[in-house]
């Protein structure tokens, strides 16, 4: 179910674009959360993200880093995904993207440990006629068949994708900022088709080839969903974070890439997952998540809507 609660119907969140009045219909992109961390397998703290997030968008302009105007776009916040239990709320959560794919509209989930993904990518999968293509932004390949014996943690999100109807193999699957793998990630990585370019290899090639060489895979796609896990960030720049890896992605490759992958790409929606606030007393990766956020909306709006 979903907890509609008094931040999430506030119109002044999210700089001023939310409409809580609107249908899924009339709104030009969806948005809600899954407080969720359950699936983590070393340091907690994500499920108080959403809400964190919301908080500190009352602040900002409906503007854009390059001096754009956005303030005719139409956000609807949906709230939280709620429930008793783990399957409750992947429950609301994977109806909430069925519908919004179903409609048309451009969605946006807040996490959320990774595992909060899986949901989301199979809403999409229910409501989809064809395949679609997944861009994974993440430090972790999050590959793995499980972890702790748990098969929807946050270390096997991209491994439950390769099983849907719509997806089915690893070749729809391309990844971004990687800079770490399991063990037990190392058999699935040598017997299948993994697509990526690390971390290393956006310092070393560029943002924009590296961009570019994921479109040229991608748009074989006419649907694509990004998922952001805002550890693909180094540590200097988000280090609120479970599970921070040293070496990623600078703040300025990640935005530029971003743009590139939406100029380019028909990107269907989009989630920014493992921001844990309690980690980090200065809110870098929160308010990184922030930023990302706003600045793909404009993405969107500029593209399909304006």
């Amino acid at each position: 179910m979903l907890l509609q609660n008094s931040v999430s119907q506030d119109p002044a969140i999210w700089a001023g674009l939310n409409h809580p009045e609107l249908t899924l219909e009339q709104t030009d992109i969806a948005v809600f959360g899954i407080p969720y961390d359950g699936g983590v397998s070393f340091r907690s703290g994500t499920s108080e993200a959403p809400q964190a997030l919301r908080g500190i968008t009352y602040t900002i302009s409906p503007t854009t880093e390059d001096f754009r105007d956005i303030s005719e776009l139409k956000i609807k916040d949906f709230g939280d995904c709620v429930g008793r239990d783990r399957t409750e709320m992947f429950t609301a959560a994977e109806k909430l993207a069925h519908d919004a794919v179903k409609a048309g509209k451009f969605f946006t989930m807040i996490g959320g440990d990774h595992s909060v993904t899986i949901p989301v990518h199979r809403g999409i999968d229910s409501a989809v006629d064809g395949e679609f293509g997944i861009i994974h932004i993440d430090a972790h390949f999050d590959l793995c068949d499980d972890m702790h014996g748990d098969a929807l943690s946050h270390g096997s999100t991209e491994r439950r994708a390769t099983e849907l109807q719509h997806v089915g193999d690893s070749n729809h699957l391309y990844f971004i900022g990687i800079r770490s793998i399991e063990s037990d990630e190392l058999e699935f990585f040598n017997s299948n088709q993994i697509n990526v370019v690390s971390a290393a290899d956006v310092e070393h090639m560029g943002a924009q080839a590296a961009m570019e060489k994921v479109v040229a895979h991608m748009k074989q796609f006419d649907k694509v969903y990004i998922t952001l896990d805002i550890d693909c960030l180094d540590p200097a720049y988000a280090a609120g974070t479970g599970t921070p890896q040293f070496g990623g992605l600078t703040a300025r490759q990640l935005l530029d890439i971003l743009k590139g992958l939406f100029d380019n790409l028909n990107i269907i929606g989009m989630d920014v997952v493992e921001v844990a606030p309690k980690l980090d007393p200065s809110l870098a990766a929160l308010f990184a998540a922030r930023k990302i956020v706003t600045e793909c909306w404009s993405h969107h709006y500029f593209k399909n809507i304006k």
